[in-house]
């Protein structure tokens, strides 16, 4: 088949567009993170609390307003808004850096588009990498507040009394099983994405997409992330029920593999994917959510659009 030329604009991003694209991150990150707070408490009890394990989340819900009453389904929002807010503006501007420096790494447009799958894995698995360092004291701190229904009252209480009584150590304790399960998820909340918008955009017509209406680019928003997300539930719930049993503050001593290899082991396979239900809703929501506020976002203060590297439809490469 005849090569046709790779339609690849290789933007020239200043610190300034940079600057934007951590602000809608972190904007549209802690927005739908903080507004999911009352869905994360019922998912993490069930996988942590026997007496959640055969409840769904409607029943999870009931059980909880009954016992503690309705406050407590906000248990862990503070940690929640800050640690979403930092991790999500360092995730996606750095997914839009690394993904322009793959693209000017491999040197031509038909490399780009020809890897660019690669392009999607590796930067969003880098970005996220260094995202996490940022988020792990602040998840670690969320989780004790949920696990632990006395242990404090808020943000500051907790991720205090976590500092004093097990220092940077206890911290970062989920800091492997953290990434474990944010690299997975942004790779399957960026890549599926990436695709479900390439696929929809070879079934358009060149005029046709540049004339979409608002409502159809809401829709291919609202869709791409909706699927998007169902994909990073699935490839990061094991890793999430291993991280929420790590930051229990309980379970198996020795390094850090260990740990996570025992409690695999106990939590077998049906036990790793408790909650999982929950958690594609909450997740499904996320990113869509997340995907609207940040193109919407970026629009409202100028910002440029990321590189786009989609495959063109009768391109052979």
């Amino acid at each position: 088949m005849e090569k046709q030329k790779q339609k690849v604009i290789v933007p020239q991003f200043t610190s300034k567009d940079y600057t934007s694209f951590f602000f809608a991150g972190a904007v549209c990150c802690t927005l739908t993170h903080g507004a999911m707070t009352p869905i994360d408490v019922v998912k993490t009890r069930i996988q942590i609390d026997p007496a959640y394990q055969k409840l769904n989340m409607i029943s999870g819900t009931r059980y909880v307003i009954a016992n503690e009453g309705p406050r407590a389904l906000l248990t862990g929002f503070g940690p929640t808004a800050v640690g979403y807010l930092v991790q999500g503006g360092a995730k996606f501007a750095g997914y839009e850096y690394w993904k322009k420096k793959s693209v000017e790494l491999l040197g031509s447009p038909e490399a780009a588009v020809k890897y660019r799958t690669a392009i999607y894995l590796g930067s969003a698995s880098v970005a996220e990498f260094f995202a996490d360092i940022l988020l792990t004291p602040l998840e670690a701190t969320r989780i004790r507040l949920v696990s632990q229904r006395n242990y404090a009252t808020g943000l500051v209480t907790g991720f205090t009394r976590l500092a004093r009584e097990g220092g940077i150590a206890e911290l970062y304790a989920g800091f492997l099983p953290i990434l474990c399960k944010q690299i997975p998820y942004a790779i399957g909340q960026f890549t599926v994405n990436e695709f479900c918008h390439e696929l929809a955009f070879r079934s358009m017509s060149e005029e046709t997409r540049k004339n979409l209406s608002g409502t159809s680019k809401f829709t291919l928003q609202l869709g791409s992330g909706i699927i998007a997300g169902f994909a990073a539930a699935i490839l990061s719930h094991p890793a999430d029920t291993l991280l929420s049993q790590i930051n229990k503050g309980h379970g198996p001593t020795g390094s850090m593999p260990h740990r996570l290899s025992v409690l695999a082991r106990q939590a077998g396979f049906r036990g790793l994917f408790a909650g999982l239900g929950p958690r594609m809703i909450m997740t499904a929501g996320l990113v869509s959510g997340q995907f609207l506020l940040y193109g919407g976002i970026k629009d409202a203060i100028g910002a440029p659009p990321g590189i786009e590297i989609h495959k063109e439809d009768g391109v052979d490469v």
